[in-house]
C-alpha cells in the first residue's frame, strides 16, 4: 500500500492536462481563466467628475467667485468645449472633465443662479478620478484562477467579450454490481439502490467537471469491456466497486484488459483502502473508487476533487485542511490514515460522529468535515488541535 500523499501526486501526474477554448464572457462565470487577459484601455479612460457639481480651473477657486456657465458635461455626453477664465462647466458624477478644467466643486458649494455660479465660504475644488484611477491600460488579470462575479465584471470592464478557460473535463462515471439498481428501478430483495454515482456526479458538477453517469455494469468481464467501450472519449473514468480483490472485484483485470495500465492498487488509508488508479493508452484516466457509499465519497474528496482542479489547470494540491479543537475526547488512530466523519459546533470546536461505518450515508450527510487521524497517532483530549477537511 502507498500513502495518501504519495497516490496523490502518482494521480496528478496520470491527471490529462488542462485543454484551452474561447467561451463569451456572458457564459465564463465559474470557469477557470488559463492565460492571463489583458485591459484594453485604461479604466475611466479619461480624468471624470467623482461628485455632481461644477468643473472649473482650481486656481480660480476663490471664496465669492462668479462664475459663467458655458455648458455641461454627463456621463456618455461630455462638453466640447474648453473652459476659460471664469468659466464653468455644469458635471456630473463619472462624466468626463472638460478641457480646461482640472477640478470640480460640489454643488453644495456653490450658489446657482441659472446662468452662473458663485462660490460659497469653503468651497473645495477637488473631486476627480485620473485616468487610469481603476487600472491603466494592458493592466492584467492573472491566470490561472476561477473565475468569480468580481472577475467578470472585472474582464467586461477591460473590454473583453470572450475569455480563455479551461475545457470542462469530461468525466464518465460508472457504476459496477450485480447489487444495484438505480434510483426509480424496482430492486429484488438482495438489491440496493446505485447511490455513489449520484453524489459524486454532484461533487463533480459543484468543482467545474463534465459528468456522465454510465448505466450500471453487472459483475462480468464482457459487461466492464462494453462499459470502457462506452467510456470512451472522457478524460476520466471512475468506477464504483469492484476495485477489491474478491472473486466480483473485476475491475482491474478488466480495465487491464481494455489496455489500461495500472499505476497503483490500494492506499493506506481509512475508509478507502482499495482505490486504484491507471491510464489508458489514449491518454484516459482511471480512478477506482471503493463501493462502499462513505468509501466512495471521502475518495472523491481527498482524490477526486484535487484531480480535477489540477484538470482545470488549477494548483496541484490537496484538498483544503484547517486546524480546529475537539468538542470531545478521541480515540488513538490506527495504523492506516483515519478520515472520520465530523460536525463543527458554532464555536469551531469539531465532534466527531460516533458510527464511522463505512456503509451509513446518514451520518455523511449531517457531517460537514472529516477529521484527519494520522497513522499511529495516539489518543486525544477534548480541547486539543486536529486537522481537519472541511466540505467547503
Amino acid at each position: 500500500m502507498i500513502s495518501v500523499a504519495e497516490a496523490l501526486e502518482r494521480l496528478f501526474d496520470l491527471a490529462p492536462p488542462p485543454a484551452l477554448e474561447d467561451v463569451a464572457l456572458i457564459e465564463a462565470a465559474g470557469r477557470v481563466l488559463l492565460r492571463p487577459v489583458r485591459a484594453l484601455r485604461p479604466q475611466p479612460p479619461f480624468t471624470a467628475s467623482a461628485m455632481d457639481g461644477y468643473a472649473l480651473r482650481s486656481d480660480e477657486a476663490q471664496p465669492g467667485r462668479r462664475f459663467r456657465l458655458v455648458g455641461e458635461s454627463a456621463a456618455g455626453h461630455h462638453y466640447a468645449g474648453r473652459v476659460g477664465p471664469g468659466e464653468a462647466v455644469r458635471i456630473l458624477t463619472g462624466a468626463p472633465l472638460p478641457d480646461g478644467a482640472d477640478a470640480v466643486v460640489i454643488q453644495e458649494e456653490v450658489t446657482a443662479d441659472g446662468s452662473s455660479i458663485v462660490l460659497s465660504d469653503g468651497a473645495v475644488a477637488a473631486h476627480t478620478r485620473p485616468e487610469g484611477n481603476d487600472f491603466p491600460a494592458g493592466a492584467e488579470l492573472a491566470a490561472p484562477r476561477r473565475l468569480t462575479p468580481a472577475d467578470i465584471a472585472l474582464l467586461a470592464s477591460f473590454g473583453r467579450p470572450t475569455v480563455p478557460v479551461a475545457r470542462r473535463p469530461t468525466v464518465a462515471i460508472l457504476s459496477t454490481g450485480d447489487e444495484l439498481v438505480m434510483p426509480g428501478g424496482t430492486p429484488r430483495s438482495d438489491q440496493v439502490f446505485a447511490a455513489n454515482a449520484f453524489g459524486l456526479h454532484a461533487m463533480l458538477v459543484g468543482d467545474g467537471a463534465r459528468p456522465r453517469l454510465l448505466p450500471i455494469a453487472a459483475d462480468t468481464p464482457d459487461a466492464l469491456a462494453f462499459a470502457f467501450d462506452t467510456a470512451r472519449g472522457a478524460d476520466l473514468i471512475v468506477t464504483i466497486g469492484g476495485a477489491s480483490v474478491g472473486d466480483h472485484d473485476l475491475v482491474a483485470p478488466a480495465a487491464r484488459a481494455a489496455g489500461a495500465e495500472i499505476d497503483f492498487h490500494k492506499v493506506a488509508m481509512r475508509p478507502g483502502k482499495p482505490l486504484l488508479a491507471g491510464r489508458f493508452p489514449d491518454g484516459t484516466m482511471l480512478l477506482g473508487l471503493p463501493g462502499n457509499p462513505v468509501s466512495a465519497m471521502v475518495c472523491g474528496q481527498i482524490f477526486l476533487r484535487p484531480v480535477v482542479r489540477a484538470m482545470l489547470g488549477l494548483e496541484r494540491a490537496p484538498a483544503p485542511r484547517m486546524l480546529a479543537p475537539l468538542a470531545a475526547p478521541l480515540g488513538a488512530g490506527g495504523p492506516r490514515e483515519h478520515y472520520l466523519r465530523a460536525m463543527r459546533e458554532p464555536d469551531g470546536h469539531v465532534r466527531a460522529f460516533d458510527h464511522q461505518d463505512s456503509s451509513l450515508l446518514s451520518v455523511l450527510a449531517q457531517a460537514d468535515c472529516l477529521i484527519v487521524q494520522p497513522p499511529g497517532s495516539g489518543a486525544k483530549n477534548a480541547g486539543e488541535m486536529v486537522e481537519i477537511v472541511p466540505f467547503s
